[in-house]
């Protein structure tokens, strides 16, 4: 799976960022369900990191959204990438809650310092998901800050 280029239509949000953990420490802490829930902060019912597994999240609702964000695993190899589809949201809700249909990458390089992260969440369509592009933004940048101190706890 690569990282397509966004179309005019749509944006993704990248959040890149080097740690002083051994990618097998991150990806530890990414792909155990205790762990994602401390670091997502939502948490994951039906998750493993087996290709093709589906799983849910949680969050608030809005609107005629019950705040249940499907998720499917779409890529594992491990210590180096985990993909899944993130789908929620409903159509007949504008900004937050409007429907969503999108991937999460975790993409893990060994470098000299430990591991660079990159997460990139793709496919916002930003007329109709504009509000929630804003808002997962700053909330992927605390994530991946969540994911370092998940991962020095658990190392």
């Amino acid at each position: 799976m690569s990282d397509a280029a966004p179309t005019p239509d749509t944006q993704d949000i990248v959040v890149d960022q080097v740690f002083s953990h051994a990618p097998e420490t991150i990806w530890k802490a990414l792909t155990t369900s205790e762990l994602m829930e401390r670091w997502i902060q939502m948490a994951p019912t039906g998750f493993e990191p087996v290709n093709g597994k589906e799983f849910t999240l949680q969050t608030s609702s809005a609107g005629a959204w019950d705040g249940v964000i499907h998720c499917q695993v779409l890529e594992v190899i491990p210590n180096e990438r985990l993909a899944y589809a993130w789908k929620g949201g409903h159509e007949s809700n504008v900004a937050y809650g409007s429907r969503l249909d999108t991937v999460v990458t975790f993409t893990l390089s060994r470098v000299a310092e430990g591991t660079r992260v990159r997460l990139v969440h793709s496919g916002f369509v930003l007329s109709k998901n504009e509000t929630t592009f804003k808002t997962l933004s700053e909330g992927w940048k605390k994530v991946v800050r969540n994911i370092n101190t998940i991962a020095t706890e658990a190392n």
